[in-house]
């Protein structure tokens, strides 16, 4: 999941001329959500959103408080281009969640910045909608931020589970290799001992 957060004195968003919402000063989140999103992803996101330390404090101490701290609003506006992988010149987004899924998914994120936030100080845009987005950005102030997640381009993520399931092959040769020596060694140092389960060995003593 990806997403730039603006500082702003305003911004709104208008569709069809007519505007849908509005807010004074705080952040604009542009949110871009992926196709192998999950909740953990959103959790992470929402978390970091709302407690970014992009305000000043009381004294005027840069970098000190966050939306959050201050008491401000925060616009939130789903936009799936940030989820583009570039073929050439040509944008491509596949990566991105399909609408379908990622409408439920968005509006859940919001409800989650409400539920740990104030509700009223939550506005967003019109989901899948040609929105016209105004912005005024304070200082300026943009932050890009990503979920720590697994890659959105498939092509890399297949590249990762091949690289790890090598590791883990490896892994495991390497432990029966290590394990094989061990066994030959311990042979080596008492010619009376087996490889084999205790029961057995106790049956060779004993014979």
């Amino acid at each position: 999941m990806r997403a730039i957060i603006q500082r702003v004195t305003k911004a709104s968003v208008t569709v069809g001329g007519e505007q849908v919402s509005s807010i004074g000063r705080g952040i604009c989140v542009l949110l871009g959500i992926s196709a192998d999103d999950t909740q953990k992803d959103a959790e992470y996101m929402v978390r970091k959103i709302l407690n970014l330390r992009l305000f000043e404090d009381e004294s005027g101490r840069a970098w000190a408080k966050s939306v959050m701290d201050r008491e401000l609003e925060v616009l939130c506006v789903s936009q799936f281009t940030l989820q583009c992988i570039l073929k050439g010149n040509k944008p491509d987004f596949h990566a991105a969640m399909p609408a379908e899924l990622a409408q439920p998914f968005y509006n859940s994120i919001l409800e989650s910045m409400r539920s740990a936030y104030r509700p009223e100080l939550i506005t967003d845009g019109k989901f899948g909608a040609y929105m016209q987005v105004n912005i005024q950005n304070d200082g300026p102030v943009t932050v890009e931020l990503t979920s720590p997640a697994a890659p959105t381009d498939p092509k890399q993520l297949s590249k990762l589970e091949k690289q790890q399931l090598r590791k883990e092959k490896t892994r495991s040769k390497g432990s029966s290799e290590s394990g094989r020596e061990k066994s030959s060694l311990r042979s080596r140092q008492d010619p009376g001992a087996s490889s084999g389960a205790e029961g057995d060995v106790s049956s060779d003593r004993e014979s």
